[in-house]
């Protein structure tokens, strides 16, 4: 029996196909892999009262789920603004290597800012406002050379702001007031490159920070006329109660020696 040289063609096509697509497949479930270690753990940190978590699950799972954006097969967008979400943030985030926007922003989360967030390279978009976060900025932020936003506003965070987030180039967005901040504000957050001013003053209002585009700091001192007046006071009033110390002192002085006068004079014989 003859066989269509043909025939070896597309048969072995078909199986290169196959082989190809079983092999391109594995890969998509190794790389979500990671992504699934990072949305479960993400889940275990919250406290969803609103159940928009309750989709998470079914074949359609992490893509195509509430709150998920995916690209290419790896969750590419969180957002869950505005959620009720109580809770911490999971460090394990940080397992969505392809994230490029997380925006938890809205909520009632506390606890800190895992510094884990750093390992996210691809983030661009990081908006945690309007939550309980406390506990320091973490310098780790720094590494996502990505980021072209940072808002923080309204929650508990303090300490200084790292001087490293001055050297996220692409950073067009920085919004931390409303916190208790102290310190310094990094002079690269300030100013751009050419000298103008980068950043506005409602970006670090409510804070304990100092430096421009803050304007400076009240003066407490008083006017020099109110330093003179109180001078002046303060003297006429010393003046005042010396005189009449001295007058006090005269008065009983006077009194003793009459008294003392009288005296000898009974003791002396009359002739």
């Amino acid at each position: 029996m003859r066989v269509d040289p043909g025939f070896h063609f597309w048969t072995l096509l078909l199986l290169f196909g196959n082989i190809l697509m079983e092999q391109v497949s594995g890969q998509s479930s190794n790389s979500n892999s990671d992504d699934l270690v990072c949305l479960q753990s993400f889940k275990a940190g919250v406290v969803d009262s609103s159940n928009s978590l309750s989709t998470w699950s079914g074949p359609d799972f992490p893509c195509n789920t509430t709150g998920i954006t995916c690209s290419s097969g790896r969750v590419y967008d969180l957002d869950f603004s505005k959620r009720g979400f109580t809770g911490s943030i999971s460090p394990n985030l940080s397992y969505c290597g392809n994230l490029n926007s997380l925006d938890l922003s809205s909520n009632q989360i506390s606890g800190n800012i895992p510094p884990e967030l750093g390992q996210l390279r691809n983030l661009a978009t990081l908006k945690l406002s309007e939550n309980d976060l406390d506990g320091s900025i973490p310098e780790e932020i720094s590494n996502c050379t990505f980021l072209n936003s940072i808002d923080l506003h309204n929650n508990q965070l303090s300490g200084q702001i790292p001087q490293s987030l001055a050297l996220l180039t692409r950073l067009v967005t920085f919004d931390v007031s409303n916190n208790q901040l102290s310190g310094p504000i990094p002079s690269g957050l300030a100013n751009s490159s050419n000298g103008s001013p980068r950043f506005n003053a409602s970006s670090f209002e409510g804070n304990n920070l100092y430096g421009y585009p803050l304007p400076p700091a009240k003066s407490h001192n008083l006017p020099v006329l109110a330093i003179v007046g109180i001078g002046l006071g303060s003297g006429l009033l010393s003046l005042c109660l010396s005189f009449t110390a001295v007058c006090i002192w005269l008065r009983v002085t006077e009194q003793r020696l009459a008294a003392e006068e009288g005296k000898i004079s009974q003791l002396v014989p009359e002739y």
